[in-house]
């Protein structure tokens, strides 16, 4: 993985153009993964207002409050702080900064209604945009350094999975092996965990199952679907496992249907593709398979700083797949009451159009004990 930093920079310039050809007069990005992608500062939301000011001249500020301006200023050195104090109004001064120029703001996507709601007063009924319309395009197209992060994410999150395949789950409940996954993901280098999906049995029917206490029994077939943040950038990835060797025929019939399923997906993936048209490849070998109708949700999303992001496989999404962008192929079964399947990589379209997993975990019906 690269050591150097990104240009945040040329970020933001690139970023620039797109709001002039927008529209915008500037774009207001409070804490969150847009702050970072153009500034590399990370800080936690709070009550007091943190607020990029990018303006369509090329201009950047970041406004914050006093107390966090070091913090900032080890973070970004090159970006110009404007604090404020506990008696100023940061949202005027936010406001004042965006400057007087015609055009629309853009405001983050995520930002509080606590801090929407006083910059629209602020900036006395300039339309307000949403800052995905600058900011989605480019973070959809990764560079060499968000690719190199991404790809020692997911390959975090495959040593995981190998080494949880050790562990006994019969007997144990969910909750059990979610925390022994969360562990061993931080131990492979990861910052954070996010989420840790341990679907037993009947629970397996459920795609995002809320992990709890059943306890696991031979026989179950378990879905594994976990995930976190390594220096930023998100690793999601889902097997299936059997507990012990005896396999049931459907179970094992429904787990070879929904992995040639994925490797349909992956042939259908290539620059120039529509996103729609990965999910309907995938989805014609579960429909031919007669189990179409428990095929409950899209076929990917996008991933990078955060684990949901754009381009999503779904019918209806036309837009074209291009080098850099990266997506889980995650076809899945579900039959209510009785069990689960999905099998879940990140993928990402190279510079030559083809696609590339990310993951290298074996794809096959593991047995654990």
């Amino acid at each position: 993985m690269p050591t150097e930093r990104p240009s945040f920079r040329d970020r933001r310039d690139r970023a620039t153009a797109k709001l002039a050809a927008r529209g915008c007069a500037a774009l207001l990005l409070s804490p969150g993964p847009d702050l970072f992608y153009l500034t590399g500062y990370q800080v936690f939301p709070s009550e007091r207002l943190t607020c990029l000011v990018l303006r369509a001249d090329g201009r950047a500020m970041v406004v914050c409050p006093e107390l966090e301006a070091p913090r900032l200023a080890e973070s970004a050195p090159d970006l110009e702080r404007v604090s404020w104090s506990e008696t100023d109004d940061p949202f005027a001064l936010a406001a004042r900064l965006a400057g007087d120029r015609p055009g629309d703001i853009a405001i983050a996507d995520q930002m509080w209604a606590a801090f929407v709601l006083p910059l629209e007063a602020a900036l006395s009924g300039r339309r307000l945009r949403v800052a995905s319309e600058i900011t989605r395009e480019l973070r959809a197209r990764k560079d060499g350094y968000e690719r190199a992060a991404l790809r020692a994410a997911s390959e975090a999150a495959d040593r995981a999975y190998v080494r949880v395949l050790s562990e006994p789950f019969a007997g144990r409940t969910e909750r059990e092996i979610g925390d022994c996954l969360a562990g061993l993901l931080r131990a492979e280098g990861h910052d954070e965990v996010n989420f840790t999906i341990v679907g037993s049995g009947p629970n397996g029917a459920s795609p995002h199952h809320d992990t709890g206490q059943r306890r696991i029994s031979p026989g179950d077939t378990v879905v594994l679907d976990f995930g976190g943040g390594r220096k930023g950038y998100r690793s999601d990835i889902t097997r299936t496992v059997h507990v012990g060797a005896s396999i049931d025929r459907e179970q094992q019939r429904v787990h070879d249907v929904v992995r040639r399923s994925q490797e349909a997906g992956y042939a259908a993936a290539r620059e120039g593709a529509t996103a729609e048209s990965v999910d309907a490849a995938s989805r014609a070998v579960i429909d031919e398979a007669g189990y179409g109708r428990f095929f409950i949700h899209r076929t990917g999303h996008g991933i990078g700083l955060e684990g949901h992001e754009h381009p999503y496989l779904v019918r209806g999404n036309r837009e074209l797949l291009e080098p850099g962008m990266a997506f889980s192929i995650e076809p899945g079964i579900y039959l209510e009451g009785r069990f689960g399947v999905r099998i879940e990589d990140i993928a990402i379209i190279d510079d030559d159009g083809s696609v590339t997993p990310l993951n290298q975990a074996d794809h096959a019906f593991a047995t654990v004990a």
